[in-house]
């Protein structure tokens, strides 16, 4: 079992700064790229028309396993199950504002589909484990003992073009509520 709480937060956590590398998104088209999520099927994230809200996380934790070494050391790293639990929590308020809602990180998805279940979570998780989507879409990533991660970000997708983008996401448990305002003032 892990020593620390994995759905608290740190007091002592770096925050993490603007470094520009989500700053060519706004306005671009998503890529056309298949994605496996945690119900088993493909999705393409550029084909949904409305609103999508995509939050893209480094890794969820497990319960009985320790966190990488040094990973609270890292700005932006901590914080992917109080975010994950923030947007189930808020979902149905996403879902009255005409928003669905997917999680994306680059664990595969037997990895996520641990995370979904212990979570109840009551959307999909995206595994972009071959860094197709990361790479097509530039997403600014950093590496952890041997896995490649993609940085904390949120996109706000409208008709298959990224209209807002949240980087970067501090603390990760405030961003669904943050995604929440952002819609009630940009409604469609």
């Amino acid at each position: 079992m892990r020593s620390d709480d994995i759905h608290r937060l740190p007091d002592d956590l770096p925050v993490p700064g603007d470094d520009g590398a989500c700053d060519h998104l706004a306005g671009m088209a998503v890529a056309g790229v298949w994605l496996l999520s945690t119900n088993a099927r493909r999705v393409d994230l550029s084909a949904f028309a409305g609103t999508t809200v995509v939050y893209c996380y480094p890794r969820t934790g497990r319960p009985d396993q320790e966190l990488p070494a040094g990973w609270n050391l890292i700005p932006g790293a901590r914080g992917c199950t109080p975010q994950s639990c923030a947007f189930r929590d808020h979902h149905s308020e996403l879902q009255a504002l005409g928003a669905r809602v997917f999680g994306l990180s680059t664990q595969d998805t037997d990895y996520q589909r641990e995370a979904a279940e212990r979570l109840q979570l009551p959307f999909e998780l995206l595994s972009d484990a071959n860094l197709a989507f990361t790479r097509e879409m530039h997403l600014p990533t950093f590496p952890v003992e041997g896995m490649t991660l993609i940085r904390r970000l949120t996109l706000i997708l409208r008709d298959g073009r990224i209209e807002k983008v949240f980087y970067p996401v501090f603390p990760p448990d405030r961003n669904a509520a943050d995604v929440i305002a952002w819609l009630k003032k940009n409604p469609t």
